[in-house]
Order: structure tokens, then C-alpha cells, then sequence
């Protein structure tokens, strides 16, 4: 199993950023088939083979997420694919 984490700072504030990151689940929803629900500020995220969470603060956003077995063998893509949506769906 491999797990991947990437936080990132932000100057949204906890409101838009919570928006921001419901609009990325959704979009993970879509393209993935990624379940996903709120607890408190965290939002909580799984599919088959991977479990993980997106905790948004006022000035940060960091992203949790183990894989199975089957998906390890793509963490490297799989990160570097959360680095880039993270980011753009950060941008002010």
C-alpha cells in the first residue's frame, strides 16, 4: 500500500477553500467514481483500492490518501495528478 500526501498553503480563507475542494471531489466523483462526505472540515474520500481525506483549514489544504495494492503501482501519477488539481483549484 502506498500513501500519498500533499498539503498546500492558501489565501482563501476556510469558506471558499471548503468550495473549492467539494467542486474537486465532485469533479474526482465524475471522472473516478470517488464517494465523498464532510465531516466537520475535513472530506473524507474513497473508491475501491483507495481511502483518503482533504482537510481544509483557513490557510491550508492538505491531502491524505492511502492506496491498495493495485493502485501503489501508480502513486507517482496519482500524485503528481492531486498536485496539479490542488493547485488549480487553489488559485485565488
Amino acid at each position: 500500500m502506498a500513501r500519498i500526501v500533499v498539503e498546500r498553503s492558501h489565501s482563501l480563507g476556510r469558506e471558499v477553500a471548503r468550495q473549492r475542494a467539494e467542486k474537486l471531489a465532485e469533479k474526482l466523483e465524475r471522472d473516478f467514481a470517488v464517494s465523498h462526505a464532510w465531516q466537520g472540515d475535513v472530506l473524507a474520500i474513497s473508491r475501491s483500492g483507495a481511502d483518503g481525506r482533504i482537510e481544509v483549514g483557513e490557510d491550508r489544504v492538505r491531502v491524505e490518501l492511502t492506496l491498495g495494492l493495485l493502485l501503489s503501482a501508480m502513486s507517482a501519477g496519482i500524485q503528481a495528478q492531486i498536485e496539479r488539481s490542488l493547485d488549480k483549484a487553489l488559485q485565488a
